[in-house]
């Protein structure tokens, strides 16, 4: 029958190997991991122990996270700077590094990512007076995390 509680790992060196198998699956930011070690019942000693060796065995690494993850909501979901950014502060990621992986984002990928996001967005906007299809448009785009005047000048060399 299975147990309705995980198990609680105690043997660090147990710890380790999942915690190593767990980082090598995909990117992972230091506080998730952190969060995941304590998840599994581990102390602060070796949480803190753990998280060191992962460093130094390469499998976490702060600036390699903040650059997948910004390349990857930018590439797959198309979201803006402002989004991303937010993002990885939430993951407690470092503010050196979140401006780093945001100067990894192509000005002109971004600009066109825009483009395509307002003009797929026209499509589905009924409203015919252009001040009020613009202001739609531009609310899509902010909760998409596009910084206002770089919409703004979008939607004035645009008539969408």
């Amino acid at each position: 029958m299975d147990d309705p509680k995980p198990r609680k790992i105690t043997d660090e060196k147990v710890a380790l190997a999942k915690a190593e198998h767990y980082c090598a699956y995909q990117e992972r930011a230091q506080q998730e991991v952190r969060d995941k070690l304590y998840e599994w019942g581990l102390w602060t000693d070796g949480v803190e122990n753990i998280i060191a060796q992962l460093i130094t065995g390469n499998y976490l690494n702060e600036e390699r996270f903040a650059k997948a993850y910004a390349q990857g909501k930018f590439r797959q979901k198309g979201w803006g700077r402002i989004k991303i950014k937010q993002g990885l502060k939430l993951k407690k990621v470092p503010d050196v590094l979140i401006k780093k992986a945001l100067q990894t984002i192509d000005a002109d990928d971004y600009l066109q990512t825009l483009q395509k996001v307002l003009a797929k967005k026209t499509s589905t906007i009924k409203e015919t007076t252009t001040y009020k299809r613009h202001y739609k448009l531009q609310q899509y785009a902010m909760s998409r995390g596009y910084e206002a005047d770089l919409i703004n000048d979008v939607l004035k060399a645009s008539d969408l």
